[in-house]
């Protein structure tokens, strides 16, 4: 028995002969974008769209929205329309930034997405419940694109 041919040679199931399995690059790798900024991406060039279509509504036809009496910040409804299809713009070539993964889009897409979440606490009276939802849909594209952050991106 001790003639085996292979007696002095590691047997197989040693670790040292086994190939590594392919591990998934670290958080922050080059081409890499976690999971909620790509949302966020995604998310921000979605308002963007909406909000365009938002601001071609109020801009078409003043009685898509509800009238409202006196309101603090009172602002006629084509004027609404303008300041939402510019912003809608702005924020689908910002989400298509993010979406690549640029730099700079990252800090425009925070500063877009507040004045997006201030415009739509402003737009309140005339369409609550869509402004509800546009406000959270900002909230979570601030948080989420100011609380990751990869290294390797540079401004």
């Amino acid at each position: 028995m001790t003639d085996q041919p292979h007696a002095n040679e590691p047997p197989v199931w040693d670790t040292a002969h086994r190939r590594a399995a392919p591990t998934p690059p670290p958080p922050g790798a080059p081409g890499a974008l976690t999971g909620g900024i790509h949302f966020a991406g995604v998310l921000m060039t979605l308002n963007g769209i909406l909000a365009i279509f938002q601001g071609i509504a109020a801009i078409a036809e003043d009685d898509v929205y509800a009238r409202i009496g006196s309101y603090v910040y009172e602002i006629n409804l084509t004027g609404w329309g303008v300041i939402l299809l510019v912003l809608g713009v702005v924020a689908l070539v910002t989400g298509w930034g993010i979406l690549k993964g640029a730099g700079w889009a990252r800090v425009a897409g925070i500063a877009l997405a507040s004045l997006s979440l201030i415009a739509q606490f402003l737009f309140l009276p005339y369409a609550p419940l869509w402004a509800l939802i546009l406000i959270a849909i900002d909230f979570f594209v601030i948080w989420a694109l100011a609380t990751q952050y990869p290294q390797h991106q540079r401004l």
